[in-house]
């Protein structure tokens, strides 16, 4: 049978699967900055379990790993520095104005 011929079938691709991003020996705790980092968002959120590619139970160690080292003030709860950046224009000028003679 010719390929031209059987137009349903699949081609089979291979794909390179993934590895996990926690490995066996890796240990999940709120001191372990260097793993909990690549959990959290340039904004400071926890990635949600489907970008990981956690297991339930890793997620779950995670987010609570994430929660505590943020009470403990090893990570921000939030990372958002255009928050505090002002420009020229919106300074307030406070204070009291001096007259033009």
């Amino acid at each position: 049978m010719d390929k031209s011929k059987r137009p349903f079938l699949k081609s089979k691709r291979s794909f390179r699967r993934r590895l996990p991003p926690i490995q066996s020996g890796d240990r999940i705790d709120y001191r372990n900055m260097s793993l909990i980092s690549q959990f959290i968002s340039e904004q400071g959120k926890i990635l949600s379990r489907r970008v990981n590619r956690l297991t339930l139970k890793q997620q779950r160690l995670i987010t609570i790993a994430i929660k505590q080292a943020r009470i403990l003030s090893l990570l921000p709860f939030l990372n958002n520095d255009k928050q505090f950046e002002r420009n020229e224009s919106t300074t307030r000028t406070t204070g009291l104005r001096t007259r033009n003679n």
